[in-house]
């Protein structure tokens, strides 16, 4: 009986820590999915799927795990109010996940401030082997040299330092050329969902027809000579050293 005391005491003191406890579950689960995703979409540096959410909103707020069709409705409820409330915002689905963006009616604005860094960053000559590997991926060197008519050693490295193409092994032909392919980070620089997402050669030549594209292609083209005589003097010296490695001294 002398023990009774003790143990009620114990029991007693026990239960403000339980119960601050179950203020911090409250607190959490104040927070709905859908403000839970609009956070997790818009602080991460990368497109997150539907998966991770759920499994961070249940490590969070120890409720079951929600559906991938749960995320999915939150996201389209959230693109609607975004449209609704005429914000400059919308979530996209790249790459397998998402990621917040401006609208595509304000590229223009976004497109003015980052100008300067989009022209510099992909020359005639990177985009060229980039459209090769992503049209015809896994693709060898050698068949991205004889699309183009010209050397890509310079460009396939630039564009692995880029991250916008990797590695996805080597081909059975003589040799064992490496094999490339396109990354994720090529679906979310360029806004896929995915490789099926890519334009169609028709639609391509479809844009390119198009009255309205003849300032910006005009542009480009301009862009492309400029920088095109600075590649093409780059790829020949590298492959002037190159011979030079190669001759027996």
């Amino acid at each position: 009986m002398t023990d009774a005391p003790p143990s009620s005491a114990s029991n007693s003191s026990s239960q403000p820590s339980s119960t601050k406890g179950d203020d911090k579950d409250d607190s959490a689960l104040d927070h709905t999915l859908e403000e839970a995703t609009e956070a997790l979409i818009f602080a991460a540096d990368e497109p997150i799927g539907p998966g991770r959410i759920a499994d961070i909103v249940a490590e969070v707020t120890g409720r079951d795990k929600p559906s991938d069709a749960d995320v999915e409705a939150v996201v389209g409820h959230l693109n609607e109010t975004y449209k609704q409330q005429g914000r400059a915002v919308e979530i996209k689905s790249w790459a397998g996940g998402y990621r917040m963006t401006t609208r595509s009616s304000l590229a223009p604005f976004v497109k003015t401030l980052y100008i300067e860094e989009q022209e510099t960053s992909l020359s005639r000559s990177l985009m060229e082997a980039l459209a090769v590997i992503a049209y015809r991926q896994p693709v060898t060197r050698p068949e991205v040299d004889f699309v183009r008519g010209v050397n890509s050693d310079y460009a396939i490295r630039k564009l692995l330092e880029m991250d916008l193409v990797s590695v996805e092994g080597r081909a059975d032909s003589v040799g064992r050329p490496l094999l490339y392919g396109t990354t994720d980070r090529f679906l979310e620089q360029f806004g896929l969902e995915g490789l099926d997402s890519l334009p169609t050669l028709r639609e391509v030549e479809d844009l390119l027809d198009d009255p309205a594209f003849d300032d910006e292609r005009a542009k480009l083209l301009q862009l492309d000579r400029e920088e095109g005589i600075s590649v093409d003097m780059l790829d020949a010296d590298e492959e002037t050293s190159s011979e030079a490695e190669d001759t027996p001294s």
